[in-house]
């Protein structure tokens, strides 16, 4: 009867024995998944800093995850090292210590890696590498990793490798001083997604102090051209000018000599001497061309609003326009805020080449433009000789010219572009041997 009453007393108890450890079972997985949450949201809150802030005060982002990161996982130090295999070494760069702890980032600079070939192999795997409990390591004499480790106080530890381009550059390690600290596989994968962080926010500002660095050199580069620049045109001008006067000065005096000795000079000497007038004139034109090159970016603004149509009809009044060359302009033209002198040039250049390299009978210059959205296309167009396609970027070269004529300095067109792109505009041309060329360049219509 006692027996009987035993086994039902039996029946009761286990039941609500298993219900209990069941419940301490569920509790124990509720809070390592709640954990596991507070580390992932902490990781998030991590990124989006690093997302959101600027690197320039990257060391003060990277402690302070540090920080957070250690004191979630209950380690006294964490730390990020970088490898240098051509030195062999790795070297401490960033730390965290807890309250109490003693700072070893000063003490592990250049840590030759064949003292720790355990951890380094682990990483080339691209494993972690993780020290329960470092007593247990073996003895493996003075440079033995336990004998590393111990010095510092470490009882447990863990390193994450840095992955960079499939490329091993450091980890990130966690060492627990005052306790032994077990990680689960959940925590190991976390901290690699860290680890990942870590990687991209460094190569972010390293991405971002190498583009600053190009700017830098580039500003300089600029403003050194810009200076050379500068002094280039400053010395053709003053050279141009200087030559101007005795250039004057012999054209004066070959003209004088001719009319006093005019009636002794043979034909042989009038060839010799109008051939030197030609050259003198010839050196004249270039020397105007180089003033005015070096003038266009020097002039004062003096900004206003030019009608084209005006400018146009005062400066046709002054190029010498052949009976046989037809010039026909669009009406109207549009007005343009800007600079007078260099508008006229821009057209006169334009208009002088295409009457100059104009062989028909009845010669066409067509001058007119198109309405873009946010600027106007003009053209110069005639029907003479055509260019060849070869030539159509050299042509725009200082000295450079199609024929070898007393009348072209070779540098009209070089004037023309250095003038539309003064204004932010672009220059090109079509043409066609024996049939002609359309010259076309763009103006902004409002100057920014």
């Amino acid at each position: 009867m006692k027996e009987q009453k035993n086994k039902r007393a039996d029946r009761k108890t286990t039941p609500l024995k298993n219900d209990t450890e069941d419940h301490i079972a569920q509790l124990e997985k509720d809070a390592i998944i709640k954990r596991q949450l507070r580390f992932q949201e902490l990781l998030i809150n991590i990124s989006t800093k690093y997302i959101n802030s600027d690197l320039v005060d990257i060391d003060k982002l990277v402690n302070d995850s540090l920080q957070q990161i250690g004191t979630f996982v209950e380690s006294d130090r964490s730390y990020i090292f970088a490898y240098d295999f051509e030195k062999n070494t790795t070297s401490n760069t960033y730390e965290w210590c807890a309250e109490g702890i003693t700072p070893e980032i000063q003490n592990l600079q250049n840590v030759p890696t064949e003292f720790i070939p355990q951890w380094l192999k682990a990483h080339r795997s691209g494993d972690p590498f993780y020290v329960e409990d470092v007593s247990l390591l073996p003895l493996d004499g003075e440079h033995g990793l336990r004998a590393i480790l111990e010095p510092q106080g470490i009882k447990s530890l863990i390193t994450i490798p840095k992955i960079k381009n499939n490329e091993l550059i450091g980890f990130i390690g966690f060492d627990s001083v005052r306790k032994l600290n077990k990680y689960t596989e959940n925590e190991k994968e976390i901290l690699f997604v860290y680890a990942n962080m870590l990687v991209n926010v460094i190569q972010r500002k390293e991405n971002e102090e190498r583009i600053k660095e190009q700017e830098r050199k580039k500003e300089e580069l600029l403003l050194s051209l810009s200076k050379r620049n500068e002094e280039l045109n400053e010395y053709a001008h003053v050279v141009s000018h200087d030559l101007k006067s005795p250039l004057t000065n012999v054209h004066t005096l070959i003209h004088w000599y001719m009319e006093e000795r005019k009636d002794n000079l043979t034909e042989e000497d009038l060839k010799s001497l109008n051939l030197v007038l030609l050259n003198v004139e010839k050196m004249d034109f270039l020397i105007k061309g180089i003033l005015d090159y070096s003038t266009i970016d020097k002039l004062e603004e003096e900004n206003q609003n030019i009608d084209f149509n005006l400018m146009l009809a005062e400066l046709l009044q002054t190029i010498l326009v052949p009976d046989h060359i037809k010039i026909v302009v669009q009406d109207p033209l549009p007005s343009i805020c800007g600079n007078n002198w260099r508008f006229k040039q821009l057209f006169q250049n334009l208009i002088v080449n295409a009457i100059a390299y104009n062989d028909k009978e009845s010669g066409l210059v067509e001058i007119g433009y198109t309405d873009k959205q946010e600027h106007y296309e003009f053209y110069i167009k005639d029907n003479g000789k055509g260019i060849k396609e070869s030539y159509f970027e050299r042509i725009f070269k200082v000295f450079n010219k199609l024929e070898n004529t007393s009348s072209s300095s070779g540098i009209g067109l070089s004037i023309a572009r250095k003038i539309v792109h003064y204004y932010k505009g672009e220059i090109w041309l079509e043409s066609e041997e024996g049939i002609g060329t359309t010259f076309y360049f763009t103006l902004l219509k409002k100057r920014g």
